[in-house]
């Protein structure tokens, strides 16, 4: 991502989870997907993609007639970053308000827990690491 370009806006977000879901795609591609779920512009999508090409989450190699789109990091970074970010600007940099936060207001499920208590543990440092 180039620097300054910033957190990736709902609809971009929205034509990435496709892009990633598939490895690779045609804004057609894109678009009959997001059709399935809402009315879309053809060129909306079209323009969406080249702001995310623009902004460096996606690049692009031409085949026979048509472009194929392809993500220029993994979802995982690009999550994490968008998560970090968040973080940073809702919570000053500490993720503690926000896990508070989804616990006080019962958006955890038991499950969720159990899992977040795995990983911390897994987290932790043995006896002997720092």
């Amino acid at each position: 991502m180039r620097p300054g370009k910033g957190a990736l806006t709902g609809q971009e977000l929205e034509i990435m989870k496709v892009v990633w879901k598939l490895d690779s795609a045609t804004v057609r591609q894109v678009y009959e997907i997001l059709l399935k779920k809402r009315h879309v512009a053809y060129t909306t999508v079209m323009t969406m993609m080249k702001i995310l090409e623009q902004k460096g989450f996606l690049k692009k190699r031409q085949e026979d007639r048509a472009y194929i789109y392809t993500p220029t990091q993994p979802q995982k970074q690009v999550l994490g970053g968008m998560v970090r970010e968040f973080i940073n600007r809702v919570f000053n940099g500490s993720a503690e308000p926000l896990l508070l936060h989804l616990v006080e207001d019962q958006h955890l499920t038991e499950a969720d827990l159990e899992e977040i208590r795995r990983l911390i543990r897994g987290a932790r440092p043995t006896k002997g690491e720092k």
